[in-house]
């Protein structure tokens, strides 16, 4: 695909895929908020209010999992471990409780990674619990950490404060999700076990995608009173993982629904294409008092994007870069980014770095571009 260079006016330079206003989206879903991208990758695909904050109710536990899997990988706990169930435990999380539990006994000893079935299968709060008094001491000590964590992977809006004050986004619970296929391979599959037995009690996984046919092996549903029903699930078909996040809906019913429909159309509906080869030119940004007046741009490596099959025509894409960039410009030196719509949703952002050094300009050409500034500067 050939794509074509506008001369910049402001200090942005415009590379258009399309002439089509990029304002409408490609999928509609009931969900209030929803997030979805494409594994490999990170693209996003769907977006609809992704940034709000949310009471993550039992998609928490994505975060609790993944403190426990940290910990395991640096070598600080196994699976081999024990923990000793607590009155708390058992009363607030346990079958007192009257939540999801995995019915682990009182004052019982419990393997982490039974814990961690009990949790990723059972959606278990007693499993809660006891791992994060057992790692930290206190539920609080392990909402702290939860926090810290999650600022460690940056996601901003994170919390692991305990109860009304948690909350999360669903960009950042698909971004989560993604971190754990991505990161811990040994421990992921726990997600798509399909039952788990504890104290001689068998439980289904309580993850609706897992039992529609559809390829889903993740991740975790929860509901709130505040933000309904919501969901964390991803799907692998023909090669293609996408993980969605979705929250706001109606029923247990309405989120089986919506997601599956708006998982489905993520592995369907999007062709990989690359774009720009390896050190192939991009663009151009303008250069202000340089040898010359522009400087080639180009990415690390190939640059390539997911095109909608059915709906190209809502494709736009942009080189954005602070500017005119002043010379002297050295090859390799950050300058800009490819920035690529689907519809009305950032998808990519791609960084690019000069192409070749431009040097300062001889007097009489400095002379022009700044007359030139003089001109235009003031438009930006």
């Amino acid at each position: 695909m050939q794509l074509r260079l506008f001369p910049p006016l402001a200090g942005l330079c415009l590379l258009l895929l399309s002439l089509i206003p990029a304002n409408a989206q490609l999928f509609e879903t009931k969900a209030a908020q929803a997030f979805m991208i494409d594994a490999d990758t990170g693209t996003v695909l769907f977006a609809k209010d992704a940034d709000k904050p949310i009471p993550p109710a039992s998609m928490a536990k994505l975060m609790t999992m993944e403190v426990v899997f940290n910990a395991i990988k640096s070598g600080r706990m196994t699976l081999d471990d024990t923990f000793v169930v607590s009155e708390n435990a058992w009363r607030t999380g346990g079958a007192p409780s009257g939540t999801s539990t995995m019915f682990a006994k009182l004052k019982s000893a419990v393997r982490v990674e039974d814990l961690i079935q009990g949790v990723t299968v059972q959606a278990a709060n007693d499993g809660c619990i006891v791992l994060a008094e057992g790692m930290a001491g206190s539920e609080a000590n392990f909402a702290a950490q939860m926090t810290e964590r999650a600022r460690q992977l940056g996601l901003p809006k994170s919390t692991g404060l305990p109860a009304d004050g948690q909350q999360t986004t669903v960009r950042e619970l698909a971004q989560l999700a993604l971190h754990l296929w991505r990161d811990y391979p040994d421990f992921y599959h726990y997600y798509g076990q399909a039952d788990f037995t504890w104290n001689k009690i068998t439980q289904r996984n309580r993850n609706p995608l897992l039992a529609m046919g559809i390829e889903a092996d993740g991740f975790v549903a929860g509901t709130s009173e505040a933000a309904g029903f919501g969901i964390v699930g991803t799907v692998s078909h023909n090669g293609t993982r996408v993980i969605a996040a979705m929250s706001g809906l109606a029923s247990d019913r309405e989120r089986s629904e919506e997601a599956r429909k708006l998982l489905d159309w993520g592995v369907r509906s999007f062709q990989k294409t690359e774009i720009f080869a390896k050190d192939e030119v991009v663009g151009e940004a303008q250069v202000f008092g340089g040898a010359k007046s522009g400087v080639a741009l180009k990415a690390k490596g190939p640059i390539d994007i997911f095109l909608p099959i059915a709906n190209r025509d809502k494709l736009t894409a942009k080189i954005v870069y602070d500017g005119p960039v002043s010379a002297p410009v050295e090859e390799g030196q950050p300058v800009g980014k490819l920035r690529v719509w689907i519809g009305d949703t950032l998808s990519q952002e791609t960084p690019l770095f000069a192409a070749e050094t431009v040097g300062v300009g001889t007097l009489p050409q400095r002379a022009l571009d700044a007359a030139k500034e003089l001109a235009v500067g003031w438009l930006r």
